[in-house]
């Protein structure tokens, strides 16, 4: 798809992620407790999440009918060449707990390559966009990763496992070395509002796993046409279906992917 093709269907998708935000933000409302599904374990969801995707799949099916779909709560599933990928409320812990900070995140996928991203972040009412080539945007302004040379200078953005506890050893050993030589990390409990806040500088890199598509699909662009830097934790790009990512601005991008490499992956 052509950059004037992405640009003719990205403020149709920017209107479609405000829809299912304001449908989030009126119910958060009068949520209660007693609306809580459990997926596995720590894995929250609501109908608010199924409605909201349900939204968000009618929109965009009428957007670009030509995509399959990769969503989390599965109420609807068809790959194609094309694929929408969809996360209707991304920290939906947050969200069920009157946390502000939970986010909806659409890209729009092409053979293995994320080309359009859109994650509205719903409680501070900031919308984060960017297509392949075309540059990264928060509320029609462009944004840029930060340009702090030195982690002793950055603050960094992470998620806690929740479930899948094999690696935690490597985690803590990561996290002790950031928190000796960083401004201190940061646990937001939403991947793709972590990525943006990445892209427009707020933080200076990122790390996860446990991570699924529609959790950094978008915010992965976003970061990428803002300047910095995306990679899994063996320093490949299986970051979008490889289930773990790190992000960093330019500068610190190798100091910071190293240390993860021989955390996670150095051999006994």
């Amino acid at each position: 798809m052509e950059l004037a093709q992405l640009n003719s269907i990205l403020p149709n998708v920017i209107a479609t992620a405000k829809k299912a935000g304001s449908f989030i933000r009126k119910e958060r409302e009068n949520f209660s407790s007693d609306k809580i599904e459990i997926k596995g374990l720590n894995d929250l969801v609501s109908y608010v999440d199924k409605t909201a995707e349900e939204i968000i799949v009618k929109d965009l099916q009428t957007i670009f009918n030509l995509a399959g779909f990769i969503v989390e709560e599965n109420t609807f599933s068809e790959k194609k060449e094309y694929n929408w990928i969809v996360d209707p409320l991304d920290g939906t812990t947050n969200f069920v707990h009157g946390i502000n900070c939970y986010a909806v995140s659409i890209a729009l996928e092409y053979k293995g390559e994320v080309i359009l991203g859109v994650v509205y972040e719903v409680s501070r009412d900031e919308c984060f966009y960017a297509i392949k080539n075309g540059g990264a945007f928060l509320n029609e302004k462009p944004v840029k990763v930060s340009a702090n040379k030195t982690l002793n200078d950055c603050l960094i953005a992470t998620g806690f496992p929740i479930y899948n506890f094999e690696r935690l050893q490597p985690y803590l050993k990561t996290l002790e070395f950031l928190m000796r030589n960083t401004h201190g990390i940061r646990r937001i409990g939403a991947a793709a509002a972590d990525l943006c806040y990445l892209a427009c500088g707020r933080v200076d890199a990122f790390f996860e796993y446990n991570l699924n598509p529609w959790d950094v699909a978008a915010g992965a662009l976003i970061v990428m046409e803002s300047g910095g830097k995306v990679t899994d934790f063996s320093l490949g790009n299986n970051w979008l279906f490889g289930k773990e990512l790190v992000a960093t601005n330019a500068h610190v991008f190798d100091v910071f992917s190293w240390e993860i490499d021989q955390n996670f992956n150095k051999k006994a």
